[in-house]
């Protein structure tokens, strides 16, 4: 998700599990080939396993990021070809390609001869109008032949013309049933499921279905819902018992951005929902986002916000 899942959102979500494959925000190949390479790919060592989410067409562009990207240290590289903004389009990537399979084939083998590293593709089911359950078979199929075996498929058409990119999230309807076909009809392939899956139970209605299940933006709003991940899915203790052990660990990281000179508020921009659904996350909220105060130490910012909360809470029992 660009501009949301960078290094800091990453790290905050790792406090919480553990175990769940992180993606990188989309980063275009033009962006890592003449850009700053050091700050779109570093990361810090605790976000593991983690994955490079790439943008592009050319296959010899995807090839030397994908270098770049077992270079730098990343378990997984990702083709995105379900973004349907404009801006992405104009560029000729993101959904848009998938009316290209045989370029996506020729940009995954040009991607797996240049790196050890898994080539993985995040889709959609179709683009525009196209609803025909072989439209995506074929271009899966297509794909998987040139040596991909993970998609993650939002199971969703991606209307390139007419609809905002959130209003593709959310008009264009969900057919979680051709996701499930497609892992019938390849049974060999890992086929995981992105659209709309909110909570821990629709994930395990899901997992008994397809391979895997990929959560965005619920994730990044209410990040404690993903609390209980490892104990429930992989078998692991859960890293955190509570919020306040979350936000303490947190706040370390935060005291580490201050003490190096780096602005801790566009770190604190995605732990905001930390607190979401409890007495008083309103006013946590608030004191966190006081641009007034992003000159402060971060402990004391904590000290007010929890005061803030507590203060709500006890005025709430009253």
């Amino acid at each position: 998700m660009m501009d949301w899942t960078d290094r800091h959102c990453r790290y905050f979500h790792r406090l919480i599990t553990r175990h769940a494959l992180l993606y990188t925000e989309m980063v275009t190949t033009g962006a890592l080939i003449h850009g700053d390479q050091p700050r779109h790919l570093d990361f810090n060592s605790e976000e593991h396993p983690v994955a490079l989410q790439l943008g592009g067409s050319e296959p010899e562009d995807l090839a030397t990021c994908a270098r770049l990207a077992e270079r730098w240290g990343y378990d997984e590289v990702n083709l995105n070809c379900g973004c349907p903004s404009e801006r992405v389009q104009r560029g000729a990537f993101g959904a848009c390609l998938m009316a290209e399979p045989q370029l996506v084939a020729d940009c995954v083998k040009a991607m797996r001869d240049a790196t050890r590293l898994p080539v993985t593709v995040k889709h959609r089911i179709g683009i525009d109008k196209i609803e025909r359950y072989e439209f995506v078979r074929d271009f899966v199929g297509t794909v998987a032949a040139a040596g991909c075996e993970v998609f993650i498929v939002h199971a969703r058409n991606a209307w390139l013309q007419g609809l905002s990119p959130k209003e593709n999230r959310e008009i264009p309807p969900l057919r979680y049933e051709l996701v499930a076909q497609l892992k019938r009809d390849f049974p060999q392939l890992t086929i995981a499921l992105n659209g709309g899956i909110k909570t821990p139970d629709q994930i395990a209605e899901q997992l008994a279905l397809v391979d895997g299940v990929m959560v965005g933006r619920e994730a990044y709003h209410e990040p404690w819902s993903m609390a209980q991940w490892d104990s429930r899915f992989f078998g692991a203790p859960d890293p955190a018992t509570s919020r306040e052990q979350v936000e303490d660990a947190w706040l370390a990281y935060l005291d580490r951005l201050h003490a190096a000179g780096t602005p801790w508020s566009h770190a604190m921009r995605h732990a905001l929902g930390l607190w979401n659904g409890t007495p008083g996350s309103r006013r946590w909220r608030q004191i966190w986002s006081d641009h007034r105060l992003k000159t402060l130490a971060p402990r004391e910012v904590a000290r007010q916000a929890t005061e803030a909360r507590l203060g709500a809470v006890v005025r709430q029992a009253a």
